[in-house]
C-alpha cells in the first residue's frame, strides 16, 4: 500500500455535507458551488428536500456529487427514516420507524445485510433521478464504525465502481485497524479537517478554518463543512443542538463565500481537486 503524504503539492477537496436536509441546506450548498469555495458535495437520499437538491445535481453535472448514505437522524424533532419499507430493515430504525439518533445505536442494532440493501437503495435512487455521482461518503462517519459495516462500504465502491471515502484519523478513532481492513485497492485522505466546537463556543470557528488552509500540509486534504442559513427553518432543525446548528452552518457559509477565502487558496498555493482527480494522484496508505 502506498500514500501520497510525500506530495510536493497541496491537494484539498472543500466539500459540503447534507445537501438534502432542508430547503436552506439545499440553497447554501448551491450558491457555494456556483459562487464560493466549495469543490464537492453530497445528497442525504432519505431526507425530505433531496428532490430539490436532486434536480440541481441533474442540472449541473460539473459538479462533484456523492452519496452522503445515512443511517442515523440526530436531530431532536426533525426525523427520517430509510429509503426502503421499514419492515424491509426493521434493524436500522427505532420504535417510530426512525433512524436512529446516535451512532452507538447502529453499531448496536444494525444488521450489516439490512445495511447493505438500504445504501443500495440509497444509491440507486440517486441514479435512477439521472445524476452523475462522484463517490460515496458516510453521514456522521457512520458506515465506519466496526469492520462488517466498513466491508459493506467498500463492497458498495466496488460494486458501483465509486471512490469512498475513507479517513484514517475516523477509522482510528472507532477502534478499526487500518493495517488488517485496508488494502492496496484502497485509498485514504492524507488528512480530514472538520469544525472545532471550542472554536465556535469562542467565535474563532472563521479563524480555526483559515488556520487550517494556512497550515495545510502536502498530500490529499478534506475540508468538511455544512453550509445553511441561520434562518426559521434551520434554527427549528438544529433546536438543542449547537454543535454543527443554524449558527455553525451560517458560518460556514459565510467563509466559502468570501473573497478572502479564495484568495488564501491562491496565496498558499492550494489546489482544488476533483473525485476523478483523486483516483489518479492518490493511492492508499503506507506498507
Amino acid at each position: 500500500m502506498m500514500s501520497n503524504k510525500n506530495s510536493n503539492q497541496k491537494y484539498l477537496i472543500i466539500h459540503a455535507d447534507d445537501a438534502g436536509l432542508s430547503h436552506s441546506q439545499n440553497k447554501a450548498i448551491m450558491q457555494s458551488l456556483e459562487e464560493g469555495v466549495v469543490s464537492s458535495y453530497s445528497i442525504m437520499v432519505p431526507c425530505p428536500c433531496f428532490d430539490e437538491i436532486a434536480q440541481f445535481a441533474k442540472q449541473n453535472p460539473e459538479f462533484d456529487c456523492g452519496v452522503h448514505l445515512t443511517l442515523t437522524c440526530e436531530w431532536k424533532s426533525y426525523k427520517f427514516g430509510p429509503v426502503l419499507p421499514v419492515t424491509e430493515v426493521p434493524s436500522l430504525v427505532d420504535d417510530d420507524g426512525y433512524f436512529p439518533m446516535s451512532r452507538d445505536e447502529v453499531r448496536k442494532k444494525a444488521n450489516p445485510i439490512e445495511v447493505e440493501k438500504e445504501l443500495r437503495a440509497q444509491i440507486d435512487r440517486m441514479l435512477s433521478m439521472g445524476i452523475k455521482i462522484s463517490h460515496l461518503d458516510s453521514h456522521m462517519y457512520t458506515i465506519g464504525l466496526s469492520p462488517d459495516l466498513l466491508d459493506v462500504y467498500k463492497r458498495l465502491g466496488r460494486d458501483y465502481n465509486l471512490p469512498v471515502f475513507l479517513d484514517e484519523h475516523h477509522l482510528n478513532e472507532f477502534g478499526i485497524d487500518i493495517k488488517q481492513e485496508l488494502s492496496a485497492s484502497d485509498f485514504c485522505v492524507d488528512n480530514t479537517y472538520l469544525g472545532d466546537y471550542s472554536m465556535f463556543e469562542k467565535g474563532q470557528l472563521s479563524k480555526y478554518y483559515e488556520h487550517i488552509l494556512n497550515e495545510l500540509p502536502n498530500g490529499f486534504n478534506m475540508l468538511l463543512v455544512h453550509p445553511a442559513f441561520d434562518d426559521d427553518e434551520m434554527r427549528q432543525i438544529t433546536i438543542d443542538h449547537p454543535n454543527f446548528g443554524s449558527e455553525w452552518r451560517q458560518i460556514d457559509f459565510d467563509f466559502l463565500n468570501d473573497n478572502r477565502t479564495s484568495i488564501l487558496l491562491k496565496e498558499n498555493n492550494i489546489q482544488l481537486i476533483s473525485w476523478g482527480e483523486v483516483l489518479t494522484k492518490k493511492p492508499c496508505i503506507e506498507d
